[in-house]
Parts: C-alpha cells; sequence; structure tokens
C-alpha cells in the first residue's frame, strides 16, 4: 500500500478536487483506493454526496479515540473507492493530540490496519502546517501539491518544500515529494504562462505535464456529489485529471 499525501498550506489551490479525482482514476483502472478526509472543513466527503450528520465515525475518531479505522472506512458509489470521512469536529482533533504519545504518528499508526487492503491511500490535508498535516506527512511515502497559477504561488511553495524537507530529516526518511501540478490554468490569462514557466524553471522535472484547467464543470461536480470524471466525463477538466492520474502511476512506476 502507498500513501500520498496532497497538500498546500494555502487554501483554495486544488487540494480536494487532485486528491478525489487522482482516487477516481485510481480505482477505474481496478486500483483499491481510499482518501483519508484530514480537513475539518470535510470537502472530501461533501464532494462524495456523504451528509456528515449522517456519518456514525469520522476521521476524529480514528485520531482521537482510537476508533479502527476499518469500521470508519466507507464505500463510495464509485467502485473500489472509499473514504475516511471528516466531519467540522477534526478541528479539535490537534489540541487533544498535543499531548498524546508520539502525537506525530497516530495517523501513521492508524493506517497500518488497511495495509493488506488497499493499493493507494490519498490523504486530503488541511490548508496549514499544523499537526493534522504532520501526521500525514509522517504516514506518507510522498507528496503531490497542487500549485494554483497566481502571483505568490512560488514563494509559497519554496516554504513547503522546506517545510516536507523538515519532516523528512526528523520524523520519516522515506517521504519525497512526487509532483507539483498546475492548477487553475487560465489560458486567457498571461499571468498563468508566467507562474508556468517560473515553476518549471526552479523545480524541473518535478512538475507534471499535465496542467489543470480554470473549470466550470470541476467546480460544479462537487455540488452533485460525483467526480468531474463521472459528472462530466467528456469535459476538459476531466480528461485533464485522468492524464494526471496516468503521470502519478507512471512514477509510481506502475505504467
Amino acid at each position: 500500500m502507498k500513501v500520498i499525501s496532497v497538500t498546500n498550506r494555502k487554501g483554495g489551490v486544488g487540494k480536494t478536487t487532485t486528491a478525489m479525482h487522482i482516487a477516481t482514476a485510481m480505482a477505474a483502472i481496478g486500483k483499491k483506493v481510499a482518501v483519508f478526509d484530514l480537513d475539518p472543513q470535510g470537502n472530501a466527503t461533501t464532494s462524495l454526496g456523504l451528509n456528515k450528520k449522517d456519518i456514525p465515525y469520522s476521521s476524529y475518531d480514528v485520531l482521537t479515540r482510537g476508533i479502527n479505522i476499518s469500521d470508519v472506512i466507507q464505500k463510495t458509489f464509485v467502485p473500489s473507492f472509499f473514504i475516511v470521512p471528516a466531519k467540522p469536529d477534526l478541528a479539535a482533533a490537534e489540541i487533544e493530540l498535543i499531548n498524546a504519545p508520539h502525537r506525530e504518528f497516530v495517523l501513521k499508526s492508524a493506517l497500518k490496519d488497511l495495509n493488506e487492503k488497499f493499493d493507494y491511500i490519498l490523504i486530503d490535508c488541511p490548508p496549514s502546517l499544523n499537526l493534522l498535516t504532520i501526521n500525514a506527512l509522517v504516514a506518507s511515502d510522498s507528496v503531490i501539491v497542487p500549485l494554483q497559477c497566481e502571483f505568490l504561488a512560488l514563494e509559497g511553495l519554496t516554504d513547503l518544500i522546506k517545510n516536507i524537507e523538515r519532516v523528512k530529516r526528523s520524523l520519516n526518511p522515506k517521504l519525497t515529494v512526487q509532483g507539483i501540478v498546475l492548477t487553475m490554468f487560465d489560458r486567457r490569462n498571461n499571468l498563468s504562462f508566467m507562474v508556468e514557466k517560473d515553476v518549471r524553471s526552479y523545480f524541473g522535472d518535478l512538475v507534471y505535464q499535465t496542467v489543470i484547467p480554470r473549470s466550470v464543470r470541476i467546480s460544479e461536480a462537487p455540488s452533485h456529489g460525483k467526480p468531474i470524471m463521472i459528472y462530466d466525463f467528456k469535459s476538459v477538466g476531466a480528461q485533464s485529471y485522468i492524464n494526471l492520474a496516468k503521470e502519478v502511476l507512471k512514477r509510481e512506476g506502475e505504467i
């Protein structure tokens, strides 16, 4: 089982969308995959049409109450695609974990119960480098960083990469950055092309070739509780995420 965190300290850059659609594409080719919703906003949970009020256990219970992850994980309507849902109470988990023994390793320990059952776990991280995100990085084999094509993106990205390197040195020596994906790319805007040029010149092959466009259809899909591949398979957004998933699997040595 491979564990991949999808993270960026900035909100609104496409973390949830990226995690959901890579997972959907993986499931479509027969991989058994789960998304662990580690964001108290629970956007991944909502994007799959789940009602948070109907969820008996969530990622909060896994991290703070020792509930077995197998009792929390849920099937989705997409075959081979599962989710560990999140509710707003997850926001309290960071405070409750402060005095926990080996607090940075709680998630890693919890995920061991899924080790023989899944091919991939994708962790949808909160938009900050807090204890929840550190737990995700410690539990992960690699990291995918979505990067919105805007002016200050590169500055925040270099800081994030430095923080990932710190976690690697002190807590998880095997951690790598699998790749950086450019999101919300607007071909009508010269700024998007400038950001792409800067990021590719600085990070080189670390940047995926696939670029995710700014798309109304991608934005609409969560309101229907469906991934874009199911909501509108022929859309440019859906095809872009399929191509991105191919790149991810290629870097994992599966293609």
